[in-house]
């Protein structure tokens, strides 16, 4: 029986909260080749830059980043390819409505490997923030740190 090593491979995508709010929040299994989990189990993977769309009623990742494995040779994978997205059919109908209406896309937030030692990406239904709202986050962001230290002490 083969043991499974205990992975904490967490890649997120930090600026997705400080550019997004998020409405929803899902969890997707995604398609992947062999060298691209080997890829991603060594951490090597990003999220910047990288977004959702729906084509002919499946949802795929755009622009998402898995280094190519190291030693795969002439089967290894183009690094930004758009990989398909796996979720229920209620799921992904929810979500496809949601997309039409002006104002919210699909943004990935986290790539992770389960237990079971599977790929899994969080992907939340979210909305633009403005510039205010932007500058907001980044105030209360440093009166939380001022706070914190003040209480140290």
């Amino acid at each position: 029986m083969k043991q499974k090593t205990n992975n904490n491979i967490n890649i997120k995508n930090k600026r997705a909260s400080f550019d997004y709010e998020f409405i929803d929040i899902y969890t997707a299994g995604i398609v992947l080749t062999g060298t691209e989990i080997k890829s991603i189990r060594q951490g090597k993977a990003g999220l910047v830059d990288t977004f959702c769309f729906f084509s002919r009623g499946e949802l795929w990742v755009k622009n998402m980043y898995i280094a190519e494995y190291f030693y795969g040779s002439y089967n290894n994978h183009a690094a930004r390819r758009d990989r398909k997205l796996l979720l229920s059919k209620k799921e992904l109908r929810k979500l496809e409505r949601s997309t039409r209406e002006p104002g919210f896309t699909i943004v990935p937030t986290r790539l992770y490997i389960n237990e079971r030692g599977l790929a899994k990406l969080v992907i939340a239904l979210a909305k633009g923030k403005k510039q205010y709202d932007k500058r907001e986050a980044l105030r209360e962001k440093d009166d939380k740190r001022m706070m914190d230290r003040l209480f140290k002490r």
